[in-house]
């Protein structure tokens, strides 16, 4: 199934942008934990220890903010500055976490924008490239 190119309706984007954004970021962090644990994410996490990151979902205006130690990832503390922030379109997400389309295209589509610090980056998304998504559920829903 093909993701269609669409943004959320700006009502919708201006009531997601105004919500509390722990429980979104916690599931997020939950979900990359929980990927890690089942080797389905291979993320040396010693590349990515001390470091801070953002996912800003624009059509949401939504910013999800967390960070890695040695182990895992977390909650980053409010106010934290990412050292890598990755923005795009829910869409845009969703065709990069469905191998419909690679980080690059998006990227050099200026669909996906990278901000920060550029080592960090090309290591997410070699991160990303990696990850075996046909392991997941959402590859299985999505195939529905």
């Amino acid at each position: 199934m093909r993701i269609p190119d669409i943004t959320l309706p700006g009502k919708l984007a201006s009531v997601l942008g105004k919500l509390p954004s722990a429980p979104p970021c916690w599931v997020l962090v939950t979900t990359l934990n929980q990927l890690k644990k089942r080797d389905i994410l291979p993320a040396d996490m010693s590349l990515l220890a001390g470091r801070s990151f953002e996912v800003h979902v624009m059509d949401a205006d939504m910013r999800l903010v967390f960070c890695a130690d040695e182990q895992q990832f977390h909650l980053a503390a409010s106010g934290t500055v990412p050292d890598l922030r990755l923005s795009a379109n829910l869409a845009d997400f969703a065709r990069m976490m469905l191998r419909e389309e690679d980080p690059d295209t998006l990227f050099f589509n200026r669909k996906l924008i990278i901000e920060g610090d550029t080592e960090l980056g090309l290591i997410v998304k070699n991160l990303l490239d990696s990850v075996d998504w046909s392991a997941t559920a959402l590859q299985r829903f999505m195939a529905v």
